[in-house]
């Protein structure tokens, strides 16, 4: 439920705050932030990659939010647990 408090590896956890800044502060990143991916071992095309995948996401979210698009229902919330997942509704 919460990254910070997971038992997350290094790069994991450092991939997590790197993608929370990015997300809620992203005028606040800084060369430290990308130093803080390279040291738990992320390279260019990592760093590149984990940028790109985090501010495309960024991106689609405020799109849908601002269209007042409704998530599909067939689609499980990821913070309920154990909940099944629907099938999707079918075409025919």
């Amino acid at each position: 439920m919460d990254w910070r408090t997971a038992p997350l590896a290094t790069p994991d956890a450092a991939l997590c705050a790197y993608a929370d800044k990015l997300t809620r502060t992203p005028g606040a990143m800084t060369a430290d932030d990308v130093a803080a991916l390279r040291a738990a071992g992320f390279g260019d095309a990592g760093v590149h990659d984990a940028a790109q995948v985090i501010g495309y996401f960024n991106y689609i979210n405020r799109i849908a939010d601002g269209l007042g698009i409704e998530p599909e229902d067939f689609v499980r919330a990821w913070e309920i647990v154990g909940a099944p997942l629907q099938a999707p509704p079918s075409s025919t």
